[in-house]
Formats: structure tokens, C-alpha cells, sequence
């Protein structure tokens, strides 16, 4: 379980890293949008290609940490079938509808895929927009 709580902090460490670079890469190209007659629109396909490589490496790694956090919960389930109690396999996770009822749980890490990819739609829409201004 220690494994699978470390993976989940490393995950919330990208979460926050690429959050900040969003923020940094964003924040640049406004300030040298911010005088739209000194520069190209199309100078911005420059940040909006960095913009939307990084988020898809977000949702590569989000979706690798999801694999392999889901992996080690398989390991300890196959661990606790062993044991007199099993908390998490028999009790926690069964509760749950294992995950396939979006109504009972709905796991984080599906819903944290969905955050680049709103970044991105939101950075092309963004970049359509300036370009037909």
C-alpha cells in the first residue's frame, strides 16, 4: 500500500508541475500578446505547440500512473484474498461497484485525464479566436 500512496503523491506532484507550467508558458504568451499591433498572430503557434505537447505528456503520465497504481491494487488484493480481513478487496472495493458504476465512485484518475485535455481545447480555441480577431 506504501508503493501505491507514493505513486499517488508523485502523480499529484506532475498534476502540480505541469499545472505551473501552464500557468508560466500562458502567462508569456499574454504578456507578448498583450500589444497585439507589435506582433504576429501567428508568433503564437510557437507557445500554443508547446502549450499542447506538454498537456499531451500530462495525460501520457496521468494515464501511466493510473496503470500502474491500478496494478499494485490488483497485487493487494491478491495479498488480502490471503489474510482473515480484507478491507480494501472484499469491503472498500466491492462497495464501490469495483469502479464500474459511475454513480457509486467515479475514480479520480479518470477525472484528472480530463484536465490537459480541457487545456488544450481551451489553448486552440483561444489561439482560433486570435487568429480571426
Amino acid at each position: 500500500m506504501e508503493m501505491a500512496d507514493r505513486i499517488s503523491a508523485r502523480r499529484g506532484l506532475t498534476n502540480t508541475f505541469f499545472l505551473s507550467l501552464n500557468t508560466l508558458i500562458a502567462t508569456a504568451a499574454g504578456v507578448v500578446w498583450k500589444d497585439r499591433s507589435a506582433v504576429e498572430v501567428w508568433y503564437l503557434s510557437v507557445p500554443l505547440a508547446a502549450l499542447l505537447l506538454q498537456c499531451a505528456a500530462w495525460f501520457w503520465l496521468l494515464r501511466s500512473y493510473r496503470q500502474l497504481n491500478s496494478a499494485k491494487y490488483i497485487v493487494v488484493g491478491a495479498l488480502e484474498e490471503r489474510l482473515p480481513a480484507s478491507p480494501y478487496w472484499r469491503a472498500e472495493w466491492k462497495a464501490l461497484g469495483e469502479g464500474r458504476d459511475p454513480s457509486r465512485y467515479w475514480p479520480l484518475t479518470h477525472l484528472e485525464q480530463w484536465i490537459p485535455v480541457s487545456f488544450a481545447v481551451v489553448y486552440v480555441a483561444g489561439f482560433i479566436i486570435a487568429v480571426l480577431a
